[in-house]
């Protein structure tokens, strides 16, 4: 993770005027586009909260790897699609990672009918909402998510079909 391995931001005290957004691809089941990913995260900060400055690092692994982040960080033994960490303190400034299975991209692809690259794209969405302050616990909160990201991805021409 970019944050670990890059420790300046914790003894930076000038705010950040930029937002800087990292591709990482540490995978090659799926094709990754690092400029597609960047539009997705862009037009999903200007929407919600436009002026957002920092730094996202998006991570794209398999399940193996999210499997050891999953039960380090949130203590659960097993592969899941998307986390997102987020260290900011000031509001406004993201200082976050964000992890992506494209393994779990391949699987929900088949189960959902729709294409590794929608899924991959999802996860990266739902993972700014996070970072954004989005929450999944409740059913209701995750239905928000669910249609908030989707109409994302519409609007970038990514439909929930095989595309």
């Amino acid at each position: 993770m970019n944050l670990a391995k890059n420790p300046r931001h914790i003894n930076n005290k000038k705010p950040p005027k930029v937002l800087t957004i990292i591709i990482r691809n540490l995978q090659n089941k799926v094709l990754i586009s690092s400029l597609g990913i960047k539009k997705a995260v862009l037009s999903t900060i200007t929407l919600l909260q436009p002026g957002i400055k920092g730094e996202i690092s998006i991570c794209f692994v398999n399940d193996e790897k999210i499997k050891k982040f999953n039960r380090k960080y949130i203590g659960s033994n097993y592969p899941t699609d998307v986390i997102a960490f987020d260290i900011s303190e000031e509001k406004n400034v993201l200082l976050s990672d964000i992890l992506v299975s494209s393994d779990a991209a391949i699987r929900n692809a088949k189960t959902y009918e729709t294409s590794p690259k929608y899924e991959l794209y999802l996860y990266v969405v739902h993972g700014v909402l996070h970072l954004l302050g989005f929450d999944d616990k409740t059913v209701k909160e995750r239905d928000l998510m669910q249609k908030k990201a989707e109409t994302i991805l519409l609007r970038l021409g990514l439909k929930n079909v095989n595309t």
